[in-house]
């Protein structure tokens, strides 16, 4: 997976959006105001940080060297990914459970707006 490609990929959440608050270098993707996903889509090689349940970040910890606790981040919470070094597949599934872990702490009426029960 490529910066464009995991851009995109971000972006095609219901109700995704971009900012730039720490300068140009890095693309912070929010739903509802909240963080899902921080990249450096200009480094090589390309990270992002994904939020993860505490004991599934563990076990991709372990199972994947790629996989690390958040740079910055809540590192409970949060993990650094390596993407180029795991299958794209992983790192969508990963991206997605990120979303899907912020929007389940959404109130439920923006929950709802969001089309995501």
């Amino acid at each position: 997976m490529r910066a464009a490609e995991l851009r995109s990929f971000c972006l095609g959440f219901n109700g995704s959006a971009e900012e730039f608050p720490f300068g140009d270098v890095v693309s912070v993707f929010k739903v509802a105001g909240k963080i899902f996903a921080l990249s450096w889509l200009e480094e090589s090689p390309l990270r992002v940080n994904l939020k993860c349940e505490p004991e599934y970040a563990l076990r991709l910890r372990a199972d994947h060297p790629a996989i690390v606790p958040g740079y910055h981040m809540n590192k409970r919470h949060w993990n650094t990914v390596t993407v180029g070094e795991l299958p794209a597949r992983l790192v969508r599934e990963l991206v997605e459970d990120s979303y899907d872990l912020v929007v389940a702490g959404l109130p439920r009426a923006v929950r709802l707006s969001l089309d995501r029960p």
